[in-house]
């Protein structure tokens, strides 16, 4: 499957320099940074550097060390922000939106860390 990449979506410009943003850890291979918009205390984007579309073209195109730098990169914010379950705290959401029917809004792909209050159900009944 051939998956089209946008290279002037807003995450690319971030990647480039062209955009600010509130890095909250950057290493090799991940970006992550607050949310301009957070939907609780704690929002936080994560995004590999590479020019990955969605999440099924990051898990079946990026290498080893990109895969295994994003997953840690998650781990570690979610210890830094102290949001981890068996901490005293009270968790955190990843979400990851793939395509229009998905709800993607930029198509980079990116994950978004949502902790701080209790998030409800993760899809309403319609």
């Amino acid at each position: 499957m051939s998956y089209p990449y946008d290279d002037q979506n807003i995450f690319a410009k971030i990647l480039r320099g062209e955009i600010p943003n509130r890095t909250v850890m950057e290493t090799e291979h991940t970006l992550a940074f607050s949310d301009i918009a957070p939907q609780a205390p704690h929002h936080v984007l994560v995004i590999p550097k590479g020019a990955y579309a969605t999440y099924d073209h990051f898990a079946l195109e990026a290498s080893e060390a990109e895969i295994v730098d994003f997953t840690r990169v998650l781990g570690r914010i979610a210890a830094e922000l102290g949001v981890q379950p068996g901490t005293g705290a009270g968790g955190f959401r990843l979400i990851s939106n793939a395509g229009t029917e998905g709800g993607q809004e930029v198509p980079h792909m990116h994950v978004h860390l949502v902790a701080g209050r209790p998030l409800g159900r993760m899809l309403a009944a319609d």
